[in-house]
């Protein structure tokens, strides 16, 4: 199969950025805007799963492409798991990641266990079936929020074995132990091999 094109089923040019370093050498990833898609796609299920999943099947449905989405949660052990599926909107539909934190913070204030993990799943649509892959790294959620990169809880977040926040590390750092890169290290080489 010659793949030179892939949709990543998102809007967040800070996530195209990252993944298109961890891509097969000729293979340009397109976000949603780059194929004219302006509207957020709802993400409506009730797992990280299904919502990459509808996600890519949307946009396979509606523009005949091969493409990937992802759907991402900080699971967090002490709030059941939350905020989960539910993440990005922890602290309303904004979407707003210093609110989320601000809330995340307060939930935490008397809680001694911190522990958490950042969870991302990939559905990938080259055909008529979907291909998951997943990455999970475990780590703890800081009392305040420290350095200035990366997006989301990042600036909370301290993987194990590590004393800086995600905020902290590069992005070259980042993908070769976040969840993400984990998840997408999957992809390429899953992609390196049909290619």
């Amino acid at each position: 199969m010659e793949l030179k094109e892939l949709v990543f089923a998102t809007h967040n040019a800070n996530k195209v950025a990252e993944v298109q370093l961890m891509m097969p050498k000729g293979i340009k990833l397109l976000s949603l805007s780059d194929i004219d898609v302006l509207d957020p796609i709802p993400e409506l299920a009730d797992s990280l799963q299904g919502n990459a999943e509808a996600k890519a099947l949307f946009v396979k449905n509606r523009f005949a492409v091969h493409c990937f989405a992802d759907d991402t949660g900080l699971e967090v052990d002490a709030l059941k798991g939350a905020p989960g599926v539910y993440s990005a909107r922890y602290a309303g539909p904004e979407c707003d990641s210093n609110a989320n934190i601000a809330k995340l913070l307060h939930e935490l204030k008397d809680t001694k266990d911190r522990s958490a993990q950042f969870r991302t799943v990939i559905a990938l649509f080259l055909g008529e079936e979907s291909v998951f892959f997943e990455g999970i790294v475990a780590g703890e959620i800081l009392h305040a929020p420290k350095g200035g990169g990366g997006f989301g809880y990042d600036a909370v977040f301290k993987p194990n074995g590590d004393e800086r926040s995600f905020a902290e590390f590069t992005a070259a750092e980042k993908n070769e132990i976040s969840h993400r890169g984990i998840a997408f290290k999957k992809l390429k080489n899953y992609l390196s091999e049909i290619k």
